[in-house]
């Protein structure tokens, strides 16, 4: 056996442990950004519940949201199914199926794009109402708190797109793998962020 041979021997688990470094300091900046988004909607939830009495003469909670209840807890199921479906996306992953990833990713998409065309189409309803972000404080914040979370599943739509296309190119390798479960983490985090939301403003303000 040539000496040669004999050097290049360590370098494999080398590379590997340092791949695997590498990974895990990823995961753990993510989580630090999920929690960065925590003290955010934790702002922004304080904010709602201060304000959402200052109606200055407009309709309250009860009033607005008692008929929209059916319409927000379908928008709720659709996006605890893209939950779920993500989820069998990364099960898919874990097994090495291209394919079925992308189908589920596909779906999940699909219910996360609902979910934002839902949400744009309950706000579109209130402004065309006159009931727009700068009618009282408590819409200001209705709006900022509901527009913040559907913000961050748009950007949860755009970078599945750029993932699909990634794995569709590239195959589920490492890069791809934790790419995907950045983007998991963030999805269900969205998820949970949406039950408080459910919870506080509308089934809350009909109470």
């Amino acid at each position: 056996m040539s000496t040669k041979g004999i050097l290049n021997v360590p370098s494999h688990p080398h590379e590997h442990n340092h791949d695997a470094e590498a990974s895990s300091k990823v995961i753990f900046g993510f989580w630090v950004y999920i929690l960065s988004d925590c003290i955010l909607f934790s702002c922004l939830f304080a904010t709602y519940s201060v304000l959402h009495t200052s109606t200055y003469g407009g309709p309250g909670t009860h009033e607005l949201f008692t008929d929209k209840m059916p319409y927000v807890l379908t928008e709720t199921f659709i996006l605890l199914i893209s939950s779920f479906t993500y989820g069998l996306a990364m099960l898919a992953a874990h097994s090495k199926r291209k394919s079925q990833v992308l189908f589920w990713l596909m779906v999940t998409f699909a219910l996360g794009f609902s979910f934002i065309c839902m949400e744009i189409n309950e706000f579109h309803h209130l402004i065309s109402e006159g009931l727009g972000p700068d009618h009282s404080a408590f819409l200001s914040s209705f709006f900022t708190l509901v527009g913040t979370h559907g913000l961050h599943v748009t950007c949860g739509l755009i970078w599945m797109i750029i993932l699909m296309i990634q794995v569709s190119k590239h195959g589920l390798t490492e890069i791809t793998t934790r790419k995907l479960s950045c983007l998991s983490l963030f999805w269900h985090f969205l998820d949970i962020v949406w039950i408080f939301v459910f919870t506080v403003v509308y089934l809350m303000g009909v109470i």
